[in-house]
Protein backbone atom coordinates (compact mmCIF):
# COMPACT_ATOMS: atom_id res chain seq x y z
CA UNK A 1 0.00 0.00 0.00
CA UNK A 2 1.46 3.26 -0.94
CA UNK A 3 0.13 6.30 0.71
CA UNK A 4 1.37 9.98 1.28
CA UNK A 5 3.40 11.74 3.88
CA UNK A 6 -0.15 13.86 4.79
CA UNK A 7 -1.71 10.27 4.84
CA UNK A 8 0.84 9.26 7.10
CA UNK A 9 0.80 12.14 9.30
CA UNK A 10 -3.74 11.80 10.12
CA UNK A 11 -3.42 8.34 10.71
CA UNK A 12 0.46 7.27 11.93
CA UNK A 13 -0.91 5.34 14.56
CA UNK A 14 -3.76 2.91 13.18
CA UNK A 15 -0.82 2.67 10.14
CA UNK A 16 1.71 1.66 12.33
CA UNK A 17 -0.56 -0.77 14.72
CA UNK A 18 -1.85 -1.93 11.50
CA UNK A 19 1.73 -2.89 9.91
CA UNK A 20 2.53 -4.68 13.55
CA UNK A 21 -0.86 -7.23 13.12
CA UNK A 22 -0.72 -7.91 9.32
CA UNK A 23 3.42 -7.37 8.59
CA UNK A 24 2.44 -5.85 5.47
CA UNK A 25 5.03 -2.73 4.87
CA UNK A 26 3.29 0.13 3.86
CA UNK A 27 5.08 2.40 1.34
CA UNK A 28 5.04 6.56 1.84
CA UNK A 29 5.86 8.15 -1.31
CA UNK A 30 7.57 11.61 -0.57
CA UNK A 31 9.34 14.23 -2.91
CA UNK A 32 9.37 11.29 -5.63
CA UNK A 33 11.21 9.16 -3.07
CA UNK A 34 9.38 6.16 -1.70
CA UNK A 35 9.90 5.16 1.77
CA UNK A 36 9.09 2.13 3.41
CA UNK A 37 7.81 1.09 7.19
CA UNK A 38 8.51 -2.36 7.67
CA UNK A 39 8.37 -4.59 10.79
CA UNK A 40 11.58 -5.63 12.21
CA UNK A 41 10.11 -9.26 12.32
CA UNK A 42 7.60 -10.68 10.49
CA UNK A 43 4.21 -11.95 12.63
CA UNK A 44 4.02 -15.73 13.32
CA UNK A 45 1.77 -17.05 10.34
CA UNK A 46 0.03 -19.66 13.26
CA UNK A 47 -0.42 -16.43 15.41
CA UNK A 48 -2.58 -14.79 12.05
CA UNK A 49 -5.11 -17.42 11.91
CA UNK A 50 -8.65 -16.72 13.10
CA UNK A 51 -9.80 -19.20 15.70
CA UNK A 52 -12.78 -20.90 14.50
CA UNK A 53 -15.38 -23.12 16.82
CA UNK A 54 -16.56 -25.59 14.36
CA UNK A 55 -16.47 -29.33 14.43
CA UNK A 56 -18.54 -31.25 11.74
CA UNK A 57 -19.85 -34.24 13.35
CA UNK A 58 -20.24 -35.77 16.59
CA UNK A 59 -17.19 -35.34 18.99
CA UNK A 60 -18.08 -38.11 20.66
CA UNK A 61 -18.12 -40.57 17.54
CA UNK A 62 -13.67 -40.14 17.48
CA UNK A 63 -13.08 -41.74 20.69
CA UNK A 64 -14.26 -45.10 19.44
CA UNK A 65 -13.49 -44.98 15.83
CA UNK A 66 -11.16 -47.49 14.08
CA UNK A 67 -8.45 -45.43 12.43
CA UNK A 68 -6.88 -48.48 11.17
CA UNK A 69 -9.90 -49.91 8.98
CA UNK A 70 -9.31 -48.43 5.30
CA UNK A 71 -5.20 -48.17 6.08
CA UNK A 72 -2.98 -50.14 4.04
CA UNK A 73 0.54 -50.21 3.48
CA UNK A 74 0.42 -50.43 -0.47
CA UNK A 75 -1.53 -47.47 -0.80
Amino acid sequence: MTITASKLRENVYRILDQVIETGVPVEIERKGVILRIVPDTAPSRLGRLEKRDLFNGDPDSIIGADWLAGWSEKA
